[in-house]
């Protein structure tokens, strides 16, 4: 099987390699005039997708094929101090050299909103922004060209006491999104409430792809193997290449917390598990530093002689 590997924003190897500058709203409403205000946030933009696209050019010269774009690309988009901006249609060039570059090069991009995306709050205004940010994600691979393939990751969201009643208001909440956002989201298991067999039956139930986040299952799980479940988290990809994400916990006393770099053992051992199904998929690492982490997990893995590196981010076991 074949594995590809990326990593998520922006890349610490380059200069000006950060797409996601931006700006606090305290200090954007410092600024007296409202055309103003528009004009920094422009000027924000311009830089972030000049950045964003030196990144990708970045990945293409080092075989890198799987990325996550940040968020923050278009700054403050969903705020009010933006309304009536027509971003897309500003920068339409620029989304669109940006999108024409990443599937030349054969690229796999994602996007995850932010953890206040919450699709099962019990709260309709909570749900009303939700579906607004998401909606500024999709407009932006739209106006990048990408269709359903370039997807948006998701948690499930809080318990609210009832997981089961929060399950259901998420199923509802989905089925109620536009097409351009319902066909493009993946659903993550998370490291506090929803263990991987619970998004897996989600996911069952939605006929949504799953990521499957290793290091979220082993700190939130239920005594249930990854071995176990990952032909059937697999499956949910319908046929394309699955994703999942890996990180290593830092050292301390918080494990959830992210290392700087991939502990190859742990993502061998995740390997081995998965080896019988003999799927290609893809990984994202989640590690601090970004694309050295990338670079320093190859050397690490084809140092272990247990796999064939076929170029700077794939291998095959």
């Amino acid at each position: 099987m074949q594995i590809r590997f990326g990593y998520v924003a922006m890349a610490l190897n380059i200069m000006e390699g950060s797409p996601n500058k931006t700006v606090t709203v305290t200090n954007l409403l410092k600024i007296a005039a409202s055309a103003d205000r528009i004009n920094r946030l422009r000027r924000l933009t311009r830089e972030n997708l000049a950045n964003q696209l030196r990144v990708l050019k970045y990945n293409a010269a080092h075989d890198i094929h799987v990325f996550r774009f940040t968020s923050k690309l278009i700054p403050l988009a969903t705020h009010p101090e933006a309304a009536g901006w027509d971003y897309t249609s500003e920068f339409a060039d620029e989304l669109k050299e940006i999108g024409d570059f990443a599937r030349k090069h054969d690229m796999r991009v994602s996007a995850h909103p932010d953890h206040f995306t919450l699709l099962n709050s019990p709260d309709e205004k909570v749900i009303a922004a939700s579906i607004e940010d998401l909606a500024y994600h999709a407009r932006v691979f739209d106006a990048m060209g990408f269709g359903n393939e370039a997807k948006l990751v998701v948690h499930v969201g809080g318990a609210y006491k009832s997981k089961d009643k929060a399950l259901d208001r998420f199923c509802d909440t989905f089925q109620l999104l536009q097409a351009n956002i319902k066909d493009r989201l993946i659903i993550e298991n998370d490291d506090k409430s929803y263990t991987a067999r619970d998004v897996l039956t989600l996911c069952q139930r939605i006929a949504a792809p799953m990521v499957l986040d290793v290091h979220h299952h082993y700190c939130c799980n239920e005594g249930d193997e990854l071995a176990g479940l990952w032909p059937d988290i697999a499956a949910t990809w319908q046929g394309g290449t699955p994703k999942i994400h890996m990180s290593s916990s830092k050292e301390g006393p918080n494990v959830r917390a992210h290392a700087d770099y991939i502990n190859a053992d742990e993502f061998m051992a995740f390997v081995h598990l998965a080896k019988d199904l003999n799927q290609d998929f893809d990984v994202m690492l989640e590690a601090k530093q970004k694309d050295q982490a990338v670079h320093q997990l190859m050397r690490d893995l084809e140092a272990t002689g247990e796999v064939e590196v076929v170029d700077e981010a794939t291998i095959a076991y």
